[in-house]
């Protein structure tokens, strides 16, 4: 399954107020795996920046004023996320803003919705933390994800953030010692390990296979259990058998 967790910033609030994107950041998973697959975009918006908005991103004006605007990289853009599904922190935020910017070039690259699934992050966390703080901040604190370089609002920054803490949130325990507060209740302390993305590049794990003498001992064995106990073995009854080799 193809995933595209993205992120935007833009220059306000409201999009009918005619506010504008000015940051695209994606980064794109397979099968739960980040590829190292990513998009970042910064667009020249036409318009200023809202002093709100700027506090929150620190992305002024003059940065932006020799960057594209959104209809030079618009294919570019749909050639990455076509056929994905989004993960999106708050996603009626990010797709309302680019849906606002796909229809300002007319209807024929229609919207997000008829080209990716989106999977909203927020309402995820809501589901799975009621009546707690579910912000991105609160989900990396609560998940231990590494955020301490997030000084100000990026959109290809919160983008590897969200991957780092949906693969935490949708993917069972997140520490090795289950018990315990939450880290958002006790606010981390010793044992809190970060979540670290491993480089795509690192040497591949060994994997060391049993050999055909360990194998039929391992049978040997299961047979002598069965035999003892009057019933087959748990591994036996899973069907693990003789003809199954070990990994």
């Amino acid at each position: 399954m193809r995933q595209v967790v993205l992120d935007t910033e833009t220059t306000g609030l409201e999009p009918n107020d005619g506010h504008r994107v000015i940051e695209i950041g994606c980064v794109e998973m397979e099968n739960r795996r980040l590829t190292g697959n990513s998009l970042h975009l910064y667009l020249n918006p036409e318009r200023e920046i809202d002093a709100g908005a700027l506090a929150v991103h620190g992305i002024s004006s003059e940065f932006l004023a020799d960057k594209p605007t959104f209809d030079k990289v618009v294919d570019e853009f749909l050639a990455f996320v076509d056929g994905a599904e989004l993960v999106i922190h708050n996603a009626p935020f990010d797709v309302g803003f680019l849906n606002h910017e796909l229809r300002r070039l007319g209807t024929r690259y229609g919207t997000i919705e008829q080209r990716c699934g989106v999977l909203d992050t927020l309402v995820m966390a809501r589901q799975k933390h009621p009546g707690q703080k579910n912000s991105l901040d609160a989900l990396c604190r609560r998940y231990f994800v590494e955020n301490g370089h997030r000084e100000l609002h990026g959109a290809l920054l919160d983008a590897e953030i969200l991957a780092d803490v949906y693969l935490a949130m949708t993917g069972g325990q997140t520490r090795l010692f289950s018990g315990g507060n939450d880290s958002s209740e006790r606010g981390g302390g010793a044992a809190a390990e970060t979540i670290r993305r491993l480089s795509a590049d690192r040497v591949p794990l060994c994997v060391v296979r049993a050999s055909e003498n360990e194998q039929q001992r391992h049978r040997n064995k299961l047979a002598a259990i069965a035999k003892k106990n009057g019933v087959p073995t748990v591994w036996q009854s899973l069907g693990q058998n003789s003809d199954t080799p070990l990994q």
